[in-house]
C-alpha cells in the first residue's frame, strides 16, 4: 500500500515534469515557457485582472507571478495600466502580439495532449479527466484549509 501511495505522488510528479520539458521545446518557437502559458490563458479569458488576484487563480506566490508578469511585459505579451478604482494596482492586458499567437499556442497545447493520451480510450481519457478534475478539487480544499 506505502508504494502505490508513493507512486501516485511521484507519477504524477514525472508526468507533470516530463510534459513541462515537452512543452518549454515545443514553445520556445514563441520565446515563451509552460510556466507562462497559464498567466496568458487566465488574461485571454479574464482581461483586466489585477496582478493579485491572477495569482490568486493560478494559485502561484505574488514573488513568482511578478517576475512571470515582468518577463511577459519585457517580451511584449503583456501590458499593464493603472487601475482607475485602486492608484495601487495594475490592470493587466495581452498585447496584439499575444492574441495573434494565443490560437497556435491552444494548437499546440492539443497537440501534447493528444501525444501524452495516445493509446487511450475516449472511456479511459473521460475517466482520467474527470479523477483529475476531483483530486485538483480535493488538494484546493486542502490548500484553503491550510492557509
Amino acid at each position: 500500500m506505502q508504494i502505490e501511495t508513493m507512486n501516485f505522488i511521484m507519477l504524477n510528479n514525472k508526468i507533470f515534469r516530463n510534459t513541462q520539458i515537452h512543452l518549454d521545446k515545443v514553445l520556445s518557437q514563441y520565446e515563451l515557457s509552460s510556466g507562462s502559458i497559464p498567466y496568458l490563458f487566465i488574461l485571454e479569458k479574464h482581461a483586466g485582472i489585477s496582478q493579485n488576484k491572477l495569482s490568486r487563480k493560478l494559485g502561484n506566490d505574488k514573488a513568482m507571478a511578478t517576475r512571470t508578469i515582468k518577463r511577459l511585459i519585457e517580451q511584449g505579451f503583456v501590458f499593464k495600466q493603472a487601475d482607475e478604482q485602486d492608484s495601487r494596482a495594475y490592470q493587466l492586458f495581452l498585447t496584439e502580439k499575444a492574441c495573434d499567437l494565443l490560437p497556435a499556442i491552444h494548437g499546440e497545447i492539443l497537440k501534447t495532449v493528444n501525444l501524452i493520451s495516445d493509446g487511450l480510450t475516449q472511456a479511459e481519457k473521460d475517466v482520467t479527466l474527470a479523477a483529475m478534475k476531483k483530486i485538483l478539487m480535493r488538494t484546493q480544499q486542502l490548500r484553503n484549509e491550510e492557509e
